[in-house]
């Protein structure tokens, strides 16, 4: 496929919000065409829409979709909810269909919620599905994304069968739940994507997200902590933002950052984020705030 050769670049646009709107078509052309040309998408995704659109914005791109690099991942049945073998190879043809290519750099398990560990482990399950699919060369790699369930993310990472791992919500400049996702992926030599660096929106500024964190209402102390985050980013001059950006850019453990873009402004105003520098004695004042308090994402 285009681009699944190459190093892994540090920011991954999100692509859960795309085809959910009208004219998401330019949107999807943007996403391809500009400085970060490495997406994240996966066959639930608006129904299936997002992988429809970016799959049409390569076939107008042609030869110059060179250098983009498509990240899919499998999901479960959405009338039955079950996520077997089975549902695993469907799920890939879906995406592989849509998306006009053979072959994918990287395959996640997503939110496998509706079945156990032992049950996607198992023969016929999930887990061995996408093992064959890369035995086969179909993909490059198999990853773990769960945006729920921590502890479940956690057994995953354990079975020793996964080369990535993607958490979101779970490791921001006010939260540091992945902390024991971080370790386990690091001591495998895992890649690792951090997504949702913004919480969901209470660290880009958002009104609408302003009592929330992970899609979720805090409580008095978080809302507490988040407020001496953001004052200390008014004393730095640097946008809270920027700061939440590159507290995930930042960190060694962390390959690459995703970022959902929801339309052609938030596309443009990631470059501006991206080139923010961030003084080092920001980062050590961050620290002498101490723990954050726990945050509502399990």
């Amino acid at each position: 496929m285009p681009g699944a050769e190459g190093p892994l670049r540090a920011v991954t646009l999100g692509t859960s919000g795309l085809g959910r709107r009208p004219g998401d078509d330019e949107l999807a052309d943007a996403l391809l065409s500009g400085r970060f040309r490495q997406l994240d998408t996966s066959n639930e995704y608006a129904e299936g829409r997002s992988e429809t659109l970016i799959g049409q914005a390569l076939r107008k791109a042609s030869g110059e979709a060179q250098g983009v690099t498509i990240f899919s991942k499998a999901d479960r049945d959405p009338d039955t909810g079950v996520f077997d073998g089975d549902r695993v190879m469907r799920s890939f043809e879906e995406t592989i269909s849509r998306l006009g290519v053979e072959t994918l750099p990287i395959y996640h398990l997503h939110d496998p919620m509706t079945i156990t560990v032992r049950e996607a482990m198992a023969p016929g399950g999930a887990v061995p599905a996408l093992v064959s699919l890369r035995e086969q060369g179909l993909v490059g790699a198999i990853g773990i994304a769960a945006g729920g369930w921590g502890t479940m993310v956690q057994d995953y990472i354990r079975t020793d069968a996964f080369d990535a791992v993607l958490t979101h919500n779970r490791y921001t400049l006010v939260d540091r739940r992945a902390e024991d996702i971080l370790r386990l992926a690091t001591d495998r030599d895992m890649t690792v994507f951090n997504a949702a660096p913004f919480g969901g929106g209470i660290l880009s500024g958002s009104p609408r997200h302003a009592g929330t964190y992970g899609y979720r209402p805090i409580s008095p102390e978080f809302g507490r902590h988040v407020e001496r985050v953001r004052e200390l980013c008014e004393r730095w001059r640097i946008g809270l933002a920027a700061a939440a950006l590159h507290f995930s850019l930042a960190e060694p453990r962390i390959h690459s950052t995703v970022v959902g873009i929801t339309s052609v402004r938030r596309l443009e105003e990631l470059d501006g984020l991206v080139d923010t520098v961030i003084p080092d004695g920001f980062w050590a004042e961050l620290a002498a705030l101490g723990t954050p308090p726990p945050s509502p994402v399990d």
